[in-house]
């Protein structure tokens, strides 16, 4: 309601009144209104009393006049009184806001790190810290402990498939059993339970030489299916790598990895060591997925809360995600919708670099349509036309359905004025001895960049990884590395190891 005051003289026509409803009174209308309250105050009941005569005795000040001066006292009341007198609420209301600014007083130092394979050549100062040498520098930065989240091991040399190479994996794994066993660091690995495919050898002996101590998740019992497929490493609960590098020689020659390492960053690396406390609990003797986790796993870090970090020279957000969702305590973002968001919130490109691409649970006893990224990238490229770049490994490995899947994409540029989507294969070339090497001459990235954001990930992008398989990822919105990540992306895809689709 908002009361206007009139200039002229007169209680009738000093206030006029302009109602919800959007009339608005005036001289002649106000006249009329009196005539009619006069009317009835002047109105007698069947025992001859006025009506007026009874009022005036309850209600001295109920005139039409009185109206407008009794409102704006209420108004008063209102704006005064009841703010003060809802006070002692205050304490109450105020963890129900949504928005809440989280600070990190840490000074962050984030660098991408690199395994280029062996004959993959790049310009010079074209490539970023090689993972193995980012490995040894968080192992030698330990003071305390040392945690690892992995698939499997094998950084030791293998008979079964002798290579030079593998001396890097060795180095990695000798500083690990001295730090164990010379340096008393507390090494605790989280792997995926064992195969005759993956034996982890590795950790065994770790294990034997009282370095370590090592949890093995069984998934086929937990979830039912999948793996953990998740590759970090947490040092001291301050330091800190993620990304695609398994803990095996050929992530380190033999494979092109890409991952983040963090330097003093506690409020991130405390927040991923939530996630090592979710697999290091899952990975005791009979243990079971609960309902609900205990509080001290949730967070306050996400996609809607992400934390607000100074690297020295600017701020950026940066928030941690995981995979599959029962493994997702309380406030952590699901890896998925952390991708879909993203893609959702670009408003001028998408790249994208993974290993494996599918809308569809392609390793599940029945093959299942999951279209929920695929849906994402056709709505951003075909309503907001956001410019799409897709690389996607073509090796050995890769699901034959993939070329179709990337063709459905690529075919939308032709559909509509302004849609862009291209789709590249990337290749690792290899010698005739390197093709010899299982599981390997690969580019096993796994991450995206937009005009915003940052998301380096351990997950390929079929459904299978976001429903059943543990992954997690960084997700960084402004910020230098966002910048080096895009140029990674444009090298590559500039690159003659990037060829255009097969025709089909």
């Amino acid at each position: 309601m908002v009361i206007l005051i009139s200039p002229f003289k007169g209680i009738r026509d000093k206030i006029r009144t302009v109602l919800e409803s959007g009339s608005v009174g005036n001289a002649s209308s106000s006249d009329e209104e009196l005539e009619q309250w006069e009317q009835i105050f002047m109105m007698r009941d069947e025992n001859g009393n006025s009506y007026n005569d009874k009022r005036k005795k309850r209600s001295i000040w109920c005139r039409p006049s009185c109206i407008p001066v009794s409102i704006v006292i209420v108004l008063i009341v209102l704006v005064v009184l009841v703010p003060l007198l809802d006070q002692p609420n205050i304490a109450h209301v105020l963890p129900t806001i949504a928005h809440v600014e989280l600070h990190c007083s840490d000074e962050c130092r984030l660098s991408l790190v690199e395994s280029i394979p062996e004959g993959h050549i790049y310009p010079p100062n074209a490539t970023h810290m090689p993972t193995k040498n980012a490995w040894l520098d968080l192992i030698d930065e330990a003071q305390k402990s040392i945690e690892i989240a992995s698939f499997y091991w094998t950084l030791r040399f293998n008979e079964e498939y002798p290579y030079n190479s593998s001396i890097e994996g060795e180095q990695v794994f000798q500083a690990l059993l001295a730090a164990g066993t010379k340096r008393n660091i507390d090494l605790k690995i989280a792997q995926n339970w064992p195969s005759k495919a993956n034996p982890n050898i590795d950790t065994e002996y770790l294990v034997k030489k009282k370095a370590a101590q090592v949890r093995s998740l069984n998934f086929s019992k937990l979830l039912g299916g999948g793996v953990l497929h998740t590759k970090f490493w947490i040092v001291d609960r301050q330091h800190f790598y993620i990304g695609s590098a398994n803990m095996d020689w050929r992530s380190l020659t033999q494979v092109k990895e890409l991952g983040v390492l963090a330097y003093n960053c506690s409020c991130l690396a405390t927040d991923l060591a939530k996630i090592f406390d979710v697999y290091w609990s899952l990975g005791a003797a009979d243990a079971v997925v609960p309902d609900s986790w205990p509080s001290e796993l949730s967070t306050d870090i996400n996609m809607q809360h992400p934390i607000n970090i100074s690297d020295g020279n600017s701020t950026f957000g940066a928030y941690i995600t995981s995979s599959p969702p029962p493994l997702s305590p309380n406030g952590r973002t699901n890896d998925d919708d952390a991708i879909v968001n993203i893609i959702h919130s670009a408003e001028e490109f998408i790249y994208i670099a993974v290993m494996d691409y599918g809308p569809a649970l392609e390793y599940a006893p029945k093959l299942k349509f999951w279209p929920k990224i695929d849906d994402a990238i056709r709505r951003a490229a075909l309503e907001a036309r956001v410019r799409v770049r897709m690389l996607i490994s073509w090796w050995k490995h890769s699901q034959p359905s993939e070329e179709h899947y990337l063709a459905s994409l690529a075919a939308l540029a032709n559909a509509y004025p302004r849609v862009d989507i291209q789709v590249r294969r990337f290749i690792v070339p290899s010698t005739p001895a390197q093709d010899k090497i299982p599981f390997a001459r690969v580019n096993h990235n796994k991450y995206m960049v937009t005009e915003r954001t940052a998301y380096v990930g351990t997950s390929n992008w079929y459904g299978d990884y976001f429903v059943d398989t543990a992954g997690a990822a960084l997700v960084s919105e402004r910020g230098a590395l966002r910048g080096r990540l895009r140029a990674v992306f444009e090298r590559d895809w500039a690159s003659p190891y990037a060829v255009p689709l097969r025709a089909l």
